[in-house]
Formats: C-alpha cells, structure tokens, sequence
C-alpha cells in the first residue's frame, strides 16, 4: 500500500455488500455509509478529505472542484458502467485512477430492456391494474402486439445494444441498429443485425429500443423531431441515459396518439452531468399511466450482479493503492495527455 505507517483510508458513498466490508477492511480503513440514502454532500466532503480510495456510485457527482478537497486521493472506483457523472479530466489531471464496471451490468439490463418491451407490448401494467379493480374473468381486452416478426431498432449497439439485439433475436424481428461505430461483421451477421441510419431506423422500426450512452452528440437525439418521424403506434424503450431521450417530446407525442408508449429505466433527472436536468420526471409522463411503464434504476438490480459489480471496484481500489494498473481503469493518470475511453 501506499503508507506503510498507517492503513489508507476508503470512503465508500453508498451501501455495500458486508462481504465488500471485510474484503476491503483486510488491508484499509473503510469509512462506510451503510444507510439507504446518499451523504450530504457537506458530510461526504468531510469524509473524504484524508481518502485515499473513493468507491462511488450513480448518485455522486464527481468534479474537479470535488476533487480538489481530497489532496490524498489515488482511485476512484466506479460501481456503475457509464461514468458521465464524474470528471475524467480532472482525476487524470490529479494524478487519480477511474475505474468502471464494464460488462458485469450488461446481461440484466438487456434483460430488463426486453422485459420493458413485452410489459408495454402487452399492457402488463395496465393488466395488473384491471384485475385488481375487479376483474370478473376471460373477456377481449388490453389488446396489444406481438414481438414476432416485428421491425425492432436499436440505438446504440456497443455491448449493452448488441446483448438486447441476441436476446431479441428468439423473436425472429428484423433487427436495425444505428450506432456511429459499425458492429464487428461477424457479430452482426450472428445475430442479425443490420445497420441503418437513425432516420431509417425510426421510419420502420415497430419498436425502438435505446441502449446509447449520454454525450454531447446524444444529449436528446431523440427529440420531438426525430419522434415525430416514427411510424404512428411505435413502441420506444430507454435503458441508456435518460437525457438520450427528449421527455417533454415524448409526452407530447403520447398524448397526440403518435407513439403507442414509452417505457423507461433511467430519467432525464438522473443524469447529473446537465447543469439543466429536471428536478424530476416531467409531471405529463407521470399522468399517462395507460402508455407508460417506469422501473426505478433496475437494469442492474440483481444481486448477484451487485455483489460483483462491487467486488469489482473494491478490487480496482486495492490495486491502485498497490501501485498497479487497476482493472476497469478509464484513465491512465501516469500519463495525463492520455483520452479516456468512451462511456458506455
């Protein structure tokens, strides 16, 4: 380690496993935070003051003026996969490794975005809420659509988009992406993906599925223009980012009739790189129950997914603070003119 006079000191931000606990309590002194919700952020500055390792999660927000009060800080091990909530720049420039969880997050979530599909598809929601009203037994109703067969189009196929692609491929779709990086050929020929333009891909998709990362380049790629090119009906999922995604546009477009519903997993709310993002989801999305279905941050709620998304960053910690390179590492501070890699 680092000190060989004392134990560094890890600030973890939010809940873990125990096991993570005793596995970073053999050779650190871990300054948990056990409770459901996030630190204040003025108690969070304190604890990380004389840190030498920061395990952070979604909820935090990670910037350069954050990083300035935690002169000791080598790592921060990120528990998540995309990564826009923390300022890489400035932890290269500050001599601090970033670490991210990569592929231990990508099978629940492609398996919720299908999960998301079929509830909308087939008005689960709205059925479970018809039964418990009193439901007197078989009878036409809630009729919906089938995946069989159908135009699905993925935006966005990097490991998150082309795992939803093969989970849907049981279904025998015409499966479009449109991503600005081609699938590797073989892979797509696998699975049977075909690449389009966004537009193309909007105009003839039954369903559209977003699986994109939040950039500059995809901040509201589907706004209420792109939306409207849709065909009258469509189906459109979020598993991405929240703010990939117009949520004033697509109230809209709920109400006019021309998307058929929207189901989601992340929130424009969530994405705490906008100095802009709502405080909330926006009140008319709320409203339409009967066109919407809403899952709280779940793509990656599986436990056992958790454990080892967590023993993951617990291990890129102890790695840094024993001087090697750190598994997930997004930077290479040893080298500050060095990119990070894309987030995911």
């Amino acid at each position: 380690m680092t000190n060989a006079s004392a134990r560094p000191v890890v600030v973890l931000t939010h809940r873990v496993h125990p096991q993570i606990l005793d596995m970073l309590g053999r050779e650190c002194d871990v300054v948990p935070n056990q409770q459901d919700d996030s630190l204040p952020a003025s108690e969070l500055r304190r604890r990380v003051a004389h840190a030498d390792g920061l395990m952070a999660f979604m909820p935090d927000q990670i910037t350069a003026q954050f990083l300035d009060g935690c002169p000791r800080l080598q790592v921060v091990a990120g528990a998540l996969k995309g990564y826009d909530n923390i300022d890489v720049s400035a932890c290269t420039e500050r001599g601090i490794w970033l670490t991210r969880v990569e592929d231990l997050l990508t099978e629940p979530t492609a398996e919720l975005a299908v999960g998301l599909l079929i509830g909308l598809a087939r008005h689960v929601a709205t059925g479970d809420r018809t039964v418990r009203a009193g439901f007197r037994g078989w009878r036409p109703v809630l009729y919906g659509r089938t995946l069989v067969g159908s135009t699905i189009g993925i935006v966005g196929a990097g490991v998150l988009g082309r795992a939803v692609a093969q989970m849907l491929s049981g279904f025998n779709p015409r499966l479009l992406y449109h991503d600005p990086d081609p699938v590797p050929s073989a892979t797509a020929a696998s699975i049977g993906m075909e690449r389009v333009e966004l537009a193309e891909l909007l105009q003839h998709s039954d369903s559209v599925v977003v699986c994109a990362p939040l950039t500059a380049d995809t901040l509201h790629l589907l706004d209420h223009q792109a939306m409207t090119s849709m065909q009258p009906g469509a189906l459109l999922v979020n598993v991405g980012r929240g703010s990939v995604v117009n949520e004033g546009a697509v109230a809209q477009l709920l109400r006019s009739g021309h998307l058929g519903g929207y189901a989601a997993d992340v929130f424009e709310f969530e994405d705490l790189s906008r100095p802009d993002r709502p405080s909330g989801l926006h009140p008319d999305l709320m409203e339409l129950t009967s066109h919407t279905l809403f899952t709280p941050h779940l793509g990656s709620a599986v436990a056992s997914a958790r454990l080892a998304i967590e023993e993951h960053a617990a291990r890129s910690i102890l790695q840094s603070l024993a001087g090697k390179v750190p598994d997930g590492a997004v930077n290479d501070p040893r080298k500050p003119s060095t990119s990070s890699v894309p987030a995911v």
